[in-house]
């Protein structure tokens, strides 16, 4: 597990949805001196897009922090979805893998119910997993893709949230993914900075009207961070992260802190809001 932050990185193309073994550098999943503190000592977390990227970051910070983990993947991700297990499993914490499609409203409910069968409850949800496809031109947009994407980054967000709120109790938490696009726009990923503006919608709104039933709902908005989506949806990685303020593009590491925080006790005032691990640029929508 490196501690480099790299400003440039070498060019690479994978096929979708990628590979965190054939990415070079690796990316950095958890520092070296990352201590756990039981900040999350005996909870089950659901995460989807567990496999690899920023969900295996968070998959082995909660670990590290007591939590047993139940990981969602694709089934071509099967690999990855292994080793984030393996990783889980030197913490000494159970890992739970459930290979399937999000976008299916029937697997979101058997992820759910498989998660609380195994590992004995369900405290925190993670809804992370997105895809991505770059269209430079507007015009030359695939509507198709378009339904692809919101069914994955959004709508598979009311489906598993839907089924793990017969679980949840007060005190535990959902976090969601959503990204600094929707602030700033991008104009090659139109259809996906938009699922990200309506996740930000989703998170502000779902957690004031969970708020009575004390569970927390937030949100992590990361910038441009090195994970196995980048080199499967850029044609060019070289440049990649190098316009923030930081002049680098994020690790993983740096990212899954926020969600330990927001899954914790020390956000137990907190609900309805969005962290942003971004390099630095200021948004204030």
């Amino acid at each position: 597990m490196t501690t480099r932050k790299p400003k440039k990185f070498p060019e690479q193309a994978q096929k979708r949805p990628g590979s965190e073994a054939k990415m070079f550098p690796k990316p950095e999943i958890i520092r070296g001196d990352y201590k756990g503190s039981g900040k999350l000592l005996d909870r089950v977390a659901l995460i989807t897009g567990g496999d690899s990227g920023i969900g295996r970051a968070v998959a082995l910070h909660f670990a590290r922090e007591g939590a047993n983990i139940a990981i969602v993947f694709l089934p071509v991700e099967r690999a990855d979805a292994e080793e984030t297990k393996q990783l889980v499993n030197k913490e000494e914490r159970k890992c739970l893998l459930i290979p399937g499609d999000i976008r299916d409203k029937r697997f979101c409910a058997l992820a759910v119910s498989r998660t609380v069968k195994d590992l004995g409850k369900l405290n925190i949800l993670v809804n992370n997993a997105a895809e991505q496809h770059r269209v430079d031109d507007f015009r030359n947009i695939d509507l198709k893709i378009v339904e692809r994407t919101f069914q994955t980054n959004i709508l598979s967000m009311f489906y598993l949230t839907k089924e793990a709120l017969n679980h949840l109790r007060r005190g535990d938490s959902i976090i969601n993914t959503t990204s600094v696009t929707n602030y700033r726009g991008s104009e090659s990923l139109v259809d996906y900075s938009s699922t990200k503006g309506a996740i930000t919608a989703f998170t502000r709104s779902l957690g004031k009207s969970l708020a009575k039933d004390g569970i927390r709902v937030n949100g992590v908005a990361p910038g441009p961070i090195w994970t196995p989506l980048i080199p499967s949806t850029f044609e060019s990685v070289k440049e990649f992260g190098k316009k923030t303020p930081m002049g680098r593009a994020g690790h993983p590491s740096e990212v899954a802190p926020a969600y330990v925080f927001l899954a914790s006790k020390d956000a137990s005032y907190i609900t309805s809001q969005v962290i942003h691990p971004n390099g630095g640029e200021v948004v204030n929508a």
